[in-house]
């Protein structure tokens, strides 16, 4: 299959379709390389949400819903999908969130998902304080901006006090720092996860056996067979190795370790996309799909 680029995606490759849902802002520079591996075996399709790699970048942009995002993601599916297949679907960071919410709304569609570190930390025992943490980080990119809004994200992510993160102080007074006027803010793909999904997202709790699920969702029948929750190997994650381990548990899933840390897939993208070939290659023929437990 050639190159196309049409409703915000990007298709490469020949073979089963695999959806790829990035994380961030739903920009997915830096994941080339890894696509490109895939796509020896698969038709990989890159969903662009907001279109910032489509030429909206610097576009007005509201708070982001991931239920749009997951609909939006359905709609590609109906694009690319021929009749009667399913696809391989691939979400990272807050692009996991989106699949689990695809996962829970159109299962029908789907052969098996991979959730990579998704933060949807309302799964733990300590999911309010840790949303309440998250929160805080946006708080700090509004009034400091994107530089001590990282630093403190980075600090939850690690399970660090924020005092132990070097945030919002000497570096404040550094080139750069600060909040951001609204048009540096469209322009920055960082700064618009912080500003419009930061928050949205780290809040989705997905359906659950025995919780109420959300309009259009439906507590995933089956699902442990077409879900493996994955985290990285880099210990620095250590929230979302939490989150991602406390899915796998709730829903009695599968679980896997993939190469690097929350951005492996840019930091170590052919290690990255053959593990996520192997996880995929343990999903049987047929109806009675379920990654092993250990993959």
């Amino acid at each position: 299959m050639r190159d196309t680029t049409d409703f915000h995606h990007d298709a490469r490759g020949d073979g089963p379709v695999l959806l790829v849902l990035p994380g961030g802002a739903g920009h997915p520079m830096g994941l080339e390389a890894m696509t490109a591996r895939l796509a020896r075996r698969f038709t990989v399709v890159t969903c662009d949400p907001l279109g910032l790699a489509h030429g909206r970048l610097g576009q007005p942009v509201a708070d982001q819903r991931v239920e749009d995002w997951s609909e939006g993601a359905r709609r590609v599916l109906d694009t690319v999908l021929p009749e009667g297949e399913q696809a391989y679907v691939l979400g990272t960071s807050a692009g996991g969130v989106v699949a689990l919410d695809l996962l829970a709304r159109h299962p029908e569609r789907l052969r098996h998902v991979v959730a990579h570190e998704p933060p949807c930390v309302g799964v733990l025992p300590d999911g309010t304080r840790q949303r309440d943490r998250l929160r805080e980080v946006y708080d700090v990119y509004r009034a400091a901006g994107p530089r001590a809004a990282g630093a403190r994200l980075a600090a939850v992510l690690a399970e660090r006090e924020a005092d132990d993160a070097g945030e919002p102080g000497a570096e404040d007074a550094a080139p750069g720092s600060g909040p951001l006027s609204r048009e540096a803010e469209l322009s920055s793909p960082m700064a618009l996860f912080l500003a419009h999904v930061l928050v949205p997202f780290t809040g989705y709790v997905p359906p659950l056996p025995g919780a109420p699920a959300g309009p259009g969702a439906a507590a995933p029948r089956g699902g442990a067979a077409l879900l493996t929750p994955a985290a990285g190997e880099d210990p620095h994650s250590r929230l979302l190795h939490r989150t991602a381990t406390a899915l796998a548990e709730r829903l009695d899933a599968g679980f896997a370790r993939f190469p690097g840390g929350h951005i492996g897939a840019v930091q170590q993208p052919e290690a990255f996309a053959d593990r996520l070939a192997e996880v995929f290659d343990r999903v049987p023929e047929g109806q009675d799909r379920s990654p092993t437990a250990s993959a």
